[in-house]
């Protein structure tokens, strides 16, 4: 009994993460949304439950660019993650998130409303093809900011990308060669210019099909209430937990799985809509 559960798990494992590059790696990145020092706590807040969850899996990470905010918080972070299917499972948290809370920022303690957004793309294999003309990319060089050890300031080690037809901005300054730096963005801009790629095509059949494809960004995907009352609930599946402290802390397996399993069955009852009638 135990072994055909070990082989019923896998199977269905390989039915919710079926996709081209769900097996492999991912990039994260995280954006506060209008709101000053309140949704940049929110971005850090974001940032530190997809860390800590990506520690429970066992996943290695790897911070490649984080501005900090100005007084508390951040303005935009950037990881990658390492691990079998961690694109696949990531994939389901790309969306804004909103947060309600008494701000610890308001000496009145009003409650207040706070929006970040979770953009996830594939860490795409080197032999993908992604073309980057030159003249199609201004590269800029800075000082890095924040902590980081003794080298930070003292060098234009930081890199930022920008690729002029689309206007996609990547930055990058972890490590202390430029050299390093300019590599992982281009691997980072390659990989959102794939994504940019794959969502135009998806679009385009969902056309073609009359139908509408959930591309989940600029959508409110979940609702993290800690007053009045406290509860995290998932927009998309119904999803509700009420122990908003470990979901938090990076207890996210339950809204991944049922997000996985709800596009799994729509997947299927799109097929069986298409197949014609047989009899």
């Amino acid at each position: 009994m135990a072994e055909v559960e070990r082989a019923l798990d896998d199977l269905e494992l390989r039915q919710l993460l079926g996709g081209e590059h769900d097996a492999g790696g991912a990039i994260v990145e995280i954006h506060p949304g209008a709101g000053g020092l309140e949704a940049q706590d929110w971005a850090e807040m974001l940032l530190r439950m997809y860390l800590r969850w990506c520690e429970r899996r066992g996943y290695r990470t790897e911070l490649v660019e984080q501005q900090p905010g100005e007084g508390a918080g951040i303005k935009s972070a950037t990881f990658t993650v390492t691990g079998p299917y961690a694109y696949g499972y990531l994939k389901a948290e790309a969306g804004v998130h909103r947060l309600v809370r008494i701000s610890p920022f308001d000496a009145n303690a009003r409650r207040h409303t706070s929006f970040a957004s979770v953009f996830v793309y594939p860490d795409i294999e080197e032999d993908i093809e992604v073309e980057i003309r030159d003249e199609d990319l201004r590269v800029d060089t800075y000082r890095s900011s924040g902590a980081g050890g003794q080298h930070v300031n003292k060098t234009d080690s930081a890199v930022r990308l920008t690729h002029l037809p689309t206007g996609i901005v990547v930055a990058c300054q972890n490590e202390r060669s430029q050299h390093k730096n300019k590599s992982m963005a281009m691997k980072i801009l390659k990989a959102r210019l794939y994504e940019l790629e794959r969502r135009k095509q998806e679009e385009k059949l969902a056309a073609i099909t009359g139908g509408k494809s959930e591309i989940g960004f600029g959508h409110q995907i979940r609702s993290y209430v800690l007053a009045p009352y406290r509860l995290v609930k998932d927009h998309r599946t119904g999803i509700e937990v009420g122990n908003t402290d470990a979901v938090l802390d990076g207890d996210l397996d339950a809204f991944i799985d049922a997000y996985l399993r709800q596009r799994l069955a729509a997947g299927r009852g799109a097929g069986a809509a298409e197949r014609p009638d047989s009899r």
